[in-house]
């Protein structure tokens, strides 16, 4: 992924309006084994405590939880909203439960601004598990949450600590037995190499230098992807520097996604050029390159005990590859090209699942054309891979609208190969960052340490809720690339900058920012 223009793309819709507020005494729910009134139906608009809840709030703010109309599925949904600063509780006591794993799902909006909106499963026996509420102001976003029964009890909550204005809608859970969790807590790190070799220093939170991999390790991150390219200009990204970090990575215990792109640099949407030793290439020739690379790679890579987990054939590849031959102007040729990495890669090994990735998860048409075009032209692949950048790519409720329509209709998993977002708007070098005004920005996201890790988790979130359990994970994109000199965006020029630093997962203090802990996600 990289973009050398900056865009601006409009982002989440105007905040929902017109919420009203009745205030009516709170009643006990009744314990049950099964949830009650989870759509909020059973009562008429204004219900301070509605059918089967109970309501708290340890400064008397009752009136802060109501049903009200304009539900996801039914006529009436739940809100949070004061006037003033509130903080508040619904929630409803389950028991009588058979032990075992339990899954919650429900379908929520979010103004945004609180100090802490969330679900919450607790009293159950285990340690509690809460997901927060995404910022969504007009579309439902599905989130889930998961948690072991040992004491065959459960509260279910849902709270809201908020400032005076701040909203949440909540409506259709559903407490079934099941569970929940990703397997996928990864990082691009392809340009760490680089900026170690041109004096990059990787800090923990506390400040003690230390090696980037381990301290990204140890907050949980369990997969990394580095990318690939065939002769590149600095000599970084190629077969040997792969090779060198795949024992790095595998040291510490991750997994490892190897990302081709068939190029000596940047492959996206925009270009996908050929490498310079295939110039000139025969399309007969190019799906030997294509092999003879792949094959190469992987080969290595396995030879000393570093077998990929996961590959991708091509990057960002929504045009196609190798252009022109590759184009999607000519999808046959696209396919044989492709059909010829995934074939490399299972002859080095038939338990590497091989990934196709495109850009704009939040974009469903195109992506859904990419891939109907991929089974009519018989591609063959395992898991899809979508790009997914909100303040390029649309609203959180089109990246799940894709991720679920795709996962359901090819019946393959999914992940988000690529996200990010900024944690300041200023750059740490001479250029200027990709994004680097407010305007620019997610609506309910700031551009803060705090505001980047509840970007991660919403995509993790919607990752997660994906039907069948098909979503794979997530991987945050470039994280240990800092602002250091002689490792910017291109690889045939030493001076060129860094327009992502600010999008990384180390500070400008390069230390490791609090929102690592998005790795620490189910």
């Amino acid at each position: 992924m990289f973009h050398p223009r900056r865009t601006l793309r409009a982002l989440l819709l105007p905040l929902a309006a017109g919420l009203a507020l009745t205030t009516l005494p709170a009643h006990s729910a009744q314990a049950a084994a099964t949830l009650a009134n989870a759509g909020f139906e059973s009562d008429a608009t204004g219900t301070a405590t509605p059918a089967g809840w109970s309501t708290y709030s340890a400064a008397g703010q009752n009136s802060a939880s109501f049903t009200e109309s304009g539900g996801h599925g039914g006529s009436h949904r739940l809100s949070h909203w004061s006037a003033s600063a509130y903080k508040v509780e619904t929630y409803q006591y389950l028991s009588g439960l058979a032990n075992g794993p339990y899954k919650l799902t429900a379908w929520v909006r979010s103004g945004g601004g609180q100090k802490a909106a969330y679900l919450a499963l607790k009293n159950c026996g285990s340690p509690e598990q809460r997901t927060d509420l995404p910022v969504s102001s007009s579309s439902w976003v599905r989130i889930v949450t998961s948690v072991n029964v040992t004491n065959s009890q459960c509260t279910i909550s849902i709270n809201s600590d908020a400032n005076a204005g701040n909203w949440i809608n909540v409506d259709d859970l559903t407490f079934t037995p099941g569970s929940t969790g990703l397997s996928v807590k990864g990082a691009d790190i392809s340009s760490l190499a680089k900026s170690e070799a041109r004096g990059g220093i990787y800090r923990t939170a506390s400040g003690s230098a230390g090696d980037a991999v381990t301290i990204l390790k140890n907050a949980g991150m369990n997969y990394a992807r580095l990318k690939v390219w065939v002769n590149p200009a600095d000599g970084y990204n190629n077969k040997a520097r792969v090779l060198a970090m795949a024992k790095r990575i595998r040291a510490a215990g991750m997994k490892l996604l190897v990302d081709f792109h068939y190029s000596d640099t940047w492959a996206d949407p925009g270009k996908q050029t050929k490498p310079a030793a295939w110039t000139g290439h025969s399309y007969s020739q190019l799906k030997t390159d294509v092999y003879q690379h792949t094959y190469d790679v992987l080969n290595a890579l396995k030879a000393q005990g570093t077998t990929a987990d996961m590959v991708q054939v091509g990057n960002e590849i929504n045009g196609g590859m190798l252009w022109s031959e590759g184009s999607t102007d000519n999808w046959p040729q696209l396919a044989g090209l492709l059909n010829s990495g995934y074939s490399a890669a299972k002859a080095v090994s038939s338990g590497t699942r091989v990934a196709l990735h495109l850009a704009n998860a939040g974009d469903d048409a195109t992506v859904r054309w990419w891939f109907d075009n991929a089974k009519t032209y018989g591609i063959a692949y395992d898991v899809i891979g979508l790009s997914y950048y909100g303040y390029w790519h649309g609203s959180p409720a089109a990246a799940q609208t894709t991720l679920d329509d795709v996962a359901s209709r090819y019946a393959k998993p999914v992940f988000i190969a690529e996200t990010a977002y900024p944690f300041r708007l200023d750059s740490d070098d001479s250029l200027v960052n990709q994004i680097d005004t407010t305007g620019e920005l997610v609506a309910g996201y700031p551009a803060t340490a705090a505001g980047q890790l509840a970007w991660m988790n919403t995509v993790a979130d919607i990752v997660e809720a994906v039907p069948g359990g098909r979503g794979l994970g997530v991987f945050s994109w470039e994280a240990t690339w800092t602002a250091v000199t002689g490792n910017g965006w291109d690889p045939a020029d030493a001076a060129s900058g860094n327009g992502w630093e600010n999008q990384a997962l180390f500070g400008y203090d390069d230390r490791a920012l609090s929102s690592m802990a998005w790795f620490s996600h189910r």
